[in-house]
């Protein structure tokens, strides 16, 4: 943690959650009508407040639940994972069809993966760790290009 005039927070160089996309959450949405359609044989009123409650919940969850990408403190963040930037190698941002090649066939079976369908960008991280069995880390990002500076630039600093 990083104190600051403001108060105690952590110092983030970068942090990006994988949301769903909007077709995702939209597709989900459907299950609150559902739920209405399902309760208004038996109450209409109910129906409708548990549909919306039910849509409601399912979108916020679909949020809150979506894994968060960091580089802080000499860490990156995936998910639950993390690993000291120490370990890590030289970092690769792929978009297009390289992103779909490292996600498919260029893909080395014994990789970490933080990949979320929606998101075409990657970051192919090598590992110089010899304890660890994954040669490397494969992240989805929005932003590729960025997260790879950011753990270049934070390796550099460690």
């Amino acid at each position: 943690m990083q104190k600051t005039e403001a108060g105690t927070r952590p110092a983030y160089a970068y942090r990006e959650r994988l949301t769903p996309s909007l077709w995702v959450l939209a597709s989900a949405a459907v299950v609150g009508p559902m739920a209405t359609l399902v309760l208004t044989a038996f109450d209409p009123s109910a129906g409708l407040v548990v549909g919306g409650a039910v849509t409601v919940a399912v979108v916020a969850l679909m949020l809150a639940l979506s894994p968060v990408i960091e580089v802080r403190d000499g860490w990156l963040h995936a998910g639950r994972a993390k690993i000291e930037l120490r370990f890590l190698g030289d970092p690769e941002a792929l978009v297009g069809e390289a992103a779909r090649a490292a996600r498919g066939p260029e893909l080395d079976p014994r990789a970490w993966m933080l990949v979320r369908p929606g998101i075409d960008g990657v970051v192919r991280v090598p590992l110089d760790d010899p304890r660890d069995p994954a040669p490397l880390w494969l992240l989805s990002s929005r932003t590729p290009d960025r997260l790879s500076a950011v753990i270049r630039a934070a390796r550099s600093g460690v």
